[in-house]
């Protein structure tokens, strides 16, 4: 077929045909409603002349339900859509997102009938009344994810031919950067001297973070194989995470997955120093294929458990307002305070580019700051 439009074609027997998503079978295939024209023209206006109409309307209560698809009908289709082209994390986020809070305040509209005052408003009341933060509203990042993802859904609805056109314009929050709490020297030499005392796997896993930067979920999945002690390096391949399930009513809430990293450039391999190979050396267990944290290839520790481990040791050493993920902030604040090469860093980290390690976990501390400012006295 010769294609004009996303949703066009000109079949072999001269005609036009134009076709949108009706719904999607119990397979999750989608089913395809035909429109013919012996015209590109014909079939385009037939397309968007017929109203969009799906087997269920649940939530529509509107008196011209039947002849105009509404907005959750439309997050419907659009999250049968992406459900297999995501990772299971991601289309929880969304499936959540849209049921939480977009589908039972606009679900009901007609999708037509949205206008960018119905869903600029959507996003003040979120602010205001989202039942999340101290203040009663949903944070900024979150806000703007929704928007996000309202975006997206139109943006399916039109490629879809289940909407002509739209006029939208959304008014993004400006997200306020949250401040990741670093280990101050002091903090790290004490937390450092606590694991040395009695080390076990799990101590020996912050020890491990606090010189490669790992998240909680590649460390909990980490194993033994994915160490070469002789080459002194460390490749991370996976990741562990605790996510909702929606397969089974009668199973459990959740479910602990473990998938390939964040994203591409989270594959990687991390060179090790000396001194950590030798502190690695007496744990290395008989069977290759134990994880890291246990020593046991069947048996694993997942990131909720070890977080709350975690967070006994900082305890145990005064530390305070920390969480896991600041060890990996504070592995590259470090690593910049010795002068550690920029792009070398963030691959270590898996970021896609240089720019995301510089603004998000570069935190020069006091003292840096003020040798770099010596150093533009000296040259003067």
């Amino acid at each position: 077929m010769t294609k004009r439009g996303k949703n066009i074609y000109k079949r072999k027997d001269g005609r036009w045909e134009a076709r949108r998503i009706k719904g999607y079978n119990e397979q999750g295939k989608a089913l395809y409603a035909y429109f013919y024209g012996q015209t590109y023209a014909e079939a385009r206006n037939k397309l968007f002349a017929a109203p969009p109409r799906i087997e269920s309307k649940r939530g529509c209560n509107f008196a011209e339900a039947d002849s105009a698809l509404c907005f959750g009908d439309a997050l419907d289709l659009w999250l049968n859509s992406v459900r297999d082209k995501l990772k299971t994390s991601s289309y929880v986020k969304y499936f959540n997102q849209v049921h939480n809070h977009i589908k039972p305040a606009l679900g009901q509209y007609p999708l037509a009938n949205l206008t960018s005052e119905i869903l600029n408003g959507f996003a003040a009341e979120k602010r205001k009344n989202g039942k999340r933060d101290a203040t009663g509203g949903l944070s900024e990042k979150t806000v703007k994810d929704l928007m996000a993802t309202i975006k997206a859904v139109f943006r399916f609805a039109k490629g879809e031919a289940l909407l002509a056109d739209a006029d939208i314009s959304l008014n993004l929050p400006r997200q306020k950067r949250k401040e990741i709490r670093v280990l101050f020297q002091d903090e790290q030499a004490a937390l450092e001297k606590y694991l040395r005392n009695g080390m076990d796997e799990c101590k020996l896993g912050v020890l491990l973070c606090l010189y490669t930067g790992l998240r909680i979920g590649e460390l909990c999945a980490l194993k033994w194989a994915d160490i070469a002690m002789g080459d002194g390096a460390l490749t991370v391949r996976r990741t562990m995470q605790r996510i909702q399930t929606f397969s089974d009513a009668d199973a459990p809430k959740t479910k602990i997955f473990v998938t390939s990293p964040k994203s591409e450039r989270s594959v990687r391999t991390i060179p090790l120093p000396e001194f950590l190979i030798n502190r690695l050396k007496p744990f290395h267990p008989s069977d290759p294929n134990a994880y890291f944290l246990t020593g046991d290839p069947e048996r694993r520790m997942e990131p909720r458990a070890y977080y709350n481990r975690f967070q006994s040791y900082i305890a145990a050493c005064g530390i305070e307002n920390m969480n896991f993920h600041g060890l990996r902030h504070t592995f590259a604040t470090r690593c910049v305070e010795v002068g550690f090469e920029i792009k070398s860093l963030s691959e270590i980290l898996g970021h896609a580019n240089i720019k995301i390690t510089l603004e998000r976990y570069v935190h020069p501390s006091l003292d840096l700051k003020r040798t770099n400012m010596n150093k533009l006295s000296e040259s003067l």
